[in-house]
């Protein structure tokens, strides 16, 4: 068996991982003080919106999945909608049908609704509590890493188009350096200011403080400040988008697989199609077939590219958009799907959708030439604690794509870049209406009831890295930090969920690790396939916690990015 590139981390109490070694700190000494899963998952979610904050911001999105102990899982949409002000038609006539940067992309922020609710109802802790660390990496500051300082110089002049990011992120008119003591001090303030509120209402009880922490979001200082930037340039949000503002609250989807149970978000997300790829891959024997060998590969690309076809089709809140999920998700449709699927030759680019509608507007992709860009990215945390409860959360929204406003540190969520310009595609705008999101934190629950929290960064890649390590794990049975470390594979050919939305067809993009013989027998199937370096987080970086004997717990993180395990 291969041996691992990072430590195995097992532990008998509870465990963290989480994509930033800062953050699972954080999450950890929650833990420590007593916390339960979902206290420390939030810690952790609001580290990364400091120690990532190129990727994740404090504004923007936080989709999360909680099981608690004994009872139900559930899912929290962290995903606002765009502005009630909004004209559906404006992107058309003004720019090209294009969702141009700036604040006329912005959604309505969801990340601390969605924080303070899974904390209301599942927790155990103050906001303060938990926010704590958060505060004190933002208010002193902490080393950059490499990876951190790269992005944001390869957006540096993007930074540079508002003097509010120029601020904080190209100190002294040029991009920080790896290992540089980056602070954000104005960020730091916003989350102390909240936690301030709630202790002001703390004598009321916990859940009054934290309806105030809150409140210092929605309706106080924080949003008034929001709002009237957005007033004075030219952005979308109001007063009463933020007031009105109400997570969802929903039951997972489900699809059985390797004697558990794959639990994923809906289809306010894509989710669904995670569930759908393994529906389709539970129909051939895969532990039969070489691991990551040309048929092997060829398999997971081409039941990826039916997943995608069929998300191109018909993916959009599914408060304004029928998603059939019934029908996705079900054996009968995954084995017609699989009538699709040639064990021969590739689709040259993404096969015609099953699930056609001819009532809906056909809308074709831009097609791209030689390498994809990399995705406005994200970053991930789970926690899994001594009483069995467990956390999933993928926080996400870059800070290079909209204005920092001024004296807060918050960029609010830049989300609408995963909309379509066009009303008529069923991600496109509309007035409340959520944009297509690629976060999708997941869990497979074992045959003993035990659940692994999983899930990775990388926008369209996301579910591409997902199913590759539940196939390392659960079907050709790697150890959990050698299934998370094995060379992967990804394909382009569906049109990017992000503007503009352009799409590679046939392209494959394969880490060097993989074999050349692999890699020949893809090409002779019909991929054009084009190498990634040995290891890249282009390629994801999946965290997990899975369930260990003797109800030990083990951690998988990811060496692609700076992810980290803690456990006791």
């Amino acid at each position: 068996m291969t041996e691992p590139w990072k430590t195995e981390v097992a532990a008998t109490r509870h465990m963290v991982v989480a994509g930033h070694y800062l953050a699972a700190h954080a999450a950890f000494l929650v833990l420590e003080a007593g916390g339960n899963a979902v206290d420390a998952g939030i810690a952790g979610g609001l580290a990364l919106g400091v120690v990532q904050s190129d990727l994740v911001n404090i504004a923007g999105v936080a989709p999360i999945m909680v099981r608690p102990a004994g009872g139900e899982t559930v899912t929290i949409d962290g995903l606002g909608g765009w502005p009630m002000a909004l004209d559906a038609e404006r992107f058309a006539r003004e720019h090209g049908g294009t969702i141009p940067r700036g604040v006329l992309r912005t959604v309505v922020p969801a990340a601390p609704a969605a924080w303070i609710e899974a904390l209301r109802r599942f927790g155990t802790m103050s906001f303060g509590e938990v926010a704590g660390g958060a505060i004190r990496l933002a208010r002193d500051g902490f080393p950059l890493h490499r990876l951190t300082a790269s992005v944001i110089a390869a957006h540096a002049d993007e930074y540079r188009e508002w003097p509010s990011n120029v601020e904080i992120y190209l100190p002294g008119g040029k991009p920080p350096e790896a290992g540089d003591i980056f602070r954000q001090e104005d960020l730091g303030r916003s989350l102390q200011y909240m936690v301030d509120q709630e202790a002001a209402a703390a004598g009321r009880g916990r859940e009054a403080g934290l309806e105030a922490a809150r409140a210092a979001f929605y309706r106080g200082d924080l949003g008034r400040r929001i709002v009237a930037y957005h007033e004075a340039n030219g952005g979308l949000l109001r007063d009463a988008d933020l007031a009105n503002y109400r997570v969802s609250i929903e039951t997972p989807v489900a699809t059985s697989f390797a004697g558990g149970e794959l639990l994923c978000c809906g289809a306010w997300c894509q989710g669904p199609f995670l569930a759908q790829v393994i529906n389709l891959l539970k129909g051939y024997d895969l532990a039969a077939l070489p691991h990551n060998g040309a048929d092997h590969l060829h398999l997971l690309l081409e039941s990826v590219k039916l997943a995608f076809a069929d998300r191109e089709r018909v993916l959009g809140d599914p408060r304004f958009v029928d998603v059939p999920l019934e029908r996705l998700l079900s054996d009968a449709y995954a084995e017609e799907r699989r009538g699709q699927l040639r064990r021969d030759r590739a689709w040259p680019d993404l096969p015609p959708p099953g699930l056609a509608d001819p009532a809906r507007h056909r809308h074709p992709a831009t097609v791209g030439a030689g390498d994809p860009p990399p995705p406005p990215d994200t970053s991930y945390v789970c926690v899994v604690d001594r009483w069995g409860n467990a956390f999933s959360a993928t926080p996400s929204d870059v800070s290079y794509q909209s204005p920092v406003i001024p004296g807060t540190g918050l960029v609010p969520s830049s989300r609408g870049s995963a909309s379509w310009g066009d009303p008529r595609h069923p991600s496109g705008i509309a007035p409340g209406k959520r944009p297509r999101l690629t976060p999708n934190p997941a869990m497979w629950v074992a045959p003993d009831g035990r659940a692994m929290p999983f899930g990775t960064p990388g926008g369209d890649v996301q579910i591409q890295a997902m199913t590759q390590f539940l196939l390392n794990l659960l079907v050709y049975r790697m150890p959990p930090q050698v299934a998370v470390e094995m060379p992967r594979v990804a394909t382009y050919s569906q049109p990017d969920t992000f503007e503009p939305h352009t799409a590679f067809p046939g392209l494959v993009k394969a880490e060097a690790r993989i074999a050349e013989d692999a890699v020949a027998g893809l090409e002779a199937l019909g991929h054009t396939v084009s190498r990634w370096p040995q290891s890249t987080y282009l390629a994801g970086s999946v965290c997990a916690i899975v369930p260990g004997p003797g109800g030990s717990l083990l951690a998988a993180s990811d060496h692609r990015r700076p992810t980290y395990a803690l456990g006791w």
